[in-house]
C-alpha cells in the first residue's frame, strides 16, 4: 500500500482561493467576440445596398463611417446625424485625429445629390480624405 507523505488531514475542507484565470480568459474571449461581431451587426441593420465593382482598394484602419441611406438619412458610426451638423462633427473628429479619413456608404438607390453634399460637409470641415465604400463583386 502505498502513502503520501506529509498529506494534509484536512484534505477534503473547502477551498478558501478563488481562481480567476479561467473566468479572466472566457471573459477576453467573449470580448473578442463582440468586437468582431459588432461591425457586422451595425452595417445589417442600416441596410444600406452598396454598389458593386471587380477593382477596389482597401481603407485606412482610422475612418469615419458615414452611411447615407436610400432615404437620404444620414449616419455617423452607427448614429444618425443632420446635415447642418455633420460639418461641426467632422471638425470634432479632426480635432481628436488629424489623420482620419471618411469612408462614406452610400446606398444604391440613394441620390447622388446626398452624396455630394456630405461630401462638400466633410470638404467644408477641412477633411479632405475620403473614400467611397463599395461590394466587389
Amino acid at each position: 500500500m502505498a502513502f503520501k507523505v506529509g498529506q494534509d488531514q484536512d484534505e477534503y475542507a473547502p477551498m478558501a482561493e478563488i481562481n480567476v484565470t479561467p473566468f479572466v480568459d472566457v471573459a477576453l474571449v467573449l470580448l473578442v467576440i463582440f468586437m468582431v461581431t459588432a461591425p457586422m451587426l451595425v452595417r445589417e441593420q442600416l441596410n444600406v445596398n452598396l454598389p458593386k465593382t471587380k477593382t477596389g482598394e482597401k481603407s485606412a484602419s482610422k475612418a469615419l463611417e458615414i452611411v447615407i441611406d436610400k432615404e437620404g438619412k444620414v449616419t455617423i458610426s452607427g448614429q444618425p446625424i443632420s446635415m447642418e451638423s455633420l460639418e461641426d462633427r467632422v471638425k470634432k473628429e479632426l480635432e481628436v485625429d488629424s489623420n482620419v479619413q471618411a469612408v462614406i456608404s452610400a446606398d444604391t438607390d440613394s441620390k447622388h445629390g446626398d452624396v455630394v453634399t456630405v461630401i462638400d460637409h466633410i470638404k467644408r470641415a477641412g477633411l479632405t480624405r475620403f473614400a467611397i465604400q463599395i461590394d466587389r463583386q
